[in-house]
């Protein structure tokens, strides 16, 4: 057996809360983490004779998902039933949409090793989120119906992913969009971004797909790069061993490392789909999609471009920056302040970065306005501060919130660039330090370093280094 005689064959579906205040169908709270069962109604829990209304903002962020992400967008969209018995939706059926989705026919770009891939989008569609299931050892389940009638949008791709470093890059980018966009939050460990994976494999040079599984509710990156290794060695063994591949729904089981099957899988027959009889069809005008648009940000693609060819950026920092709108507002709001952009952007991605986690790089919870960051920067660029005295400069403004000046001028800091006290203190050095001089003066080009050291040590590291080895060469010149 050789895994490499083999192709796999990727297609997710990802489910994403969206970030309104009320429930799709009802007015209960989707904050996160209240006491069980206490943001629920007899709407969101299905009570016989409750009539659900649609939460128009649900639509209207669907559809700012589906242009990011260049979807077409349905102008005329229903509703349906999706007909299914689990303990944790208690009408026995979800709200979603079947045949008429509000987006479809979208891509998503995707880089790894180097390589750019585009990654066609099914569909875009709105749906219900269902309760949540709590086991108990022993005690039998509980349930928690707070999450019912969540709003979620289900992202399904086709199946044009190959290898789980394809599924993590589609997924960080798909994260990224969506925060982008503001449609949704995408906190993986609060339920509110994960995936269904499907996987199938095949011979290579085969045409047609082999039979798939489902890898149900991922909701960590490294969880479904993990799951679609296993699942993908675990299906080439089936083959080459001479059975067959079973269409079914499995789970991850992170403490054992393997897929586990749960039951049969679903076709969408068996979910007895029918037009939701309570909800009227979704009829979006052309006005309404185009003025939705004008409310997309620049999206992180773009601003990679611009910056790596506007400002002349390095595109691997380009991409750091860019990965967080809100790092990338503020990088862009020093930018707009700064004499030299790049240094800006190297002075977030080593000191910043540095300082914070991942949440808080997302949040750019740094504690200084981005104008200050700028002046810093300025500061180094017209000579007022150097390089060192920088760093000292932004660990105070990190600690007090300060701004640069301020902090230059209480501590003493600024940089000496005058020529003529310069002059005078590079005389002095020289006269001071005879062997340096004639070690220089013999041709040792680095004993003007030692020099150099004088000069700053009488200045206490005010002096503009620059300036003084500039000032330094004239003087040891006219001793020749």
């Amino acid at each position: 057996m050789s895994y490499s005689d083999y192709e796999v064959v990727i297609g997710l579906e990802v489910h994403s809360e969206l970030k309104t205040k009320s429930k799709i169908y009802c007015s209960c709270s989707t904050e996160f983490g209240g006491e069980p069962n206490t943001h629920c109604c007899p709407i969101c829990t299905g009570m016989p004779g409750t009539l659900p209304v649609l939460n128009e903002k649900v639509a209207e962020y669907a559809i700012r998902a589906g242009l990011a992400t260049q979807c077409k967008i349905n102008k005329f969209s229903k509703q349906d039933r999706k007909n299914y018995f689990y303990p944790d939706l208690p009408k026995a059926y979800q709200v979603s949409q079947y045949d008429l989705p509000l987006c479809y026919e979208g891509e998503i770009e995707i880089k790894v090793k180097d390589e750019v891939k585009k990654i066609g989008i099914t569909r875009i569609h709105i749906e219900e989120d269902a309760g949540k299931l709590i086991h108990e050892s022993g005690e039998g389940s509980l349930v928690d119906y707070n999450r019912c009638g969540i709003p979620l949008i289900e992202i399904v791709s086709e199946p044009d992913l190959r290898s789980s470093e394809e599924v993590r890059a589609y997924m960080e980018k798909l994260r990224t969009i969506l925060l982008y966009t503001d449609v949704s939050d995408c906190k993986m460990n609060e339920g509110s971004l994960r995936c269904d994976i499907n996987l199938s494999v095949r011979k290579k040079g085969a045409t047609e797909l082999g039979t798939r599984t489902e890898m149900k509710n991922m909701n960590s990156f490294n969880f479904a790069v993990k799951a679609v290794e296993y699942e993908a060695r675990r299906q080439i063994r089936v083959l080459e061993s001479g059975g067959t591949v079973v269409q079914e729904t499995r789970r991850w089981d992170e403490a054992k490392g393997i897929t586990v099957s749960m039951r049969s899988k679903e076709e969408a027959h068996d979910y007895r789909y029918f037009p939701e009889p309570d909800l009227m069809p979704i009829v979006t005008p052309e006005e309404k999609i185009e003025a939705i648009r004008k409310t997309l940000p620049e999206l992180p693609d773009s601003r990679i471009n611009r910056y790596v060819g506007e400002y002349g950026l390095k595109e691997k920092d380009a991409e750091l920056i860019a990965a967080s709108r809100s790092m990338a507002d503020y990088f862009q709001a020093a930018a707009h302040k700064t004499k030299n952009i790049k240094g800006a952007a190297n002075w977030i991605i080593t000191e910043v970065f540095y300082r914070l986690n991942e949440d808080e790089k997302e949040q750019a919870s740094i504690p200084f306005q981005p104008e200050f960051l700028a002046e810093m920067v300025n500061l180094i660029e017209d000579g007022t501060i150097s390089n060192r005295m920088a760093k000292q400069v932004f660990e105070k403004m990190w600690s007090t919130g300060q701004t640069p000046s301020t902090i230059v001028e209480e501590s003493g800091m600024k940089q000496i660039s005058d020529d003529d006290e310069l002059s005078k203190l590079a005389v002095e050095v020289i006269q001071k330090n005879p062997k340096a001089v004639q070690d220089y003066l013999s041709g040792k080009q680095a004993a003007i370093q030692a020099l150099m050291g004088q000069m700053m040590k009488i200045t206490k590291g005010k002096a503009n280094p620059k300036k003084v080895i500039d000032l330094l060469k004239d003087q040891l010149a006219k001793l020749n």
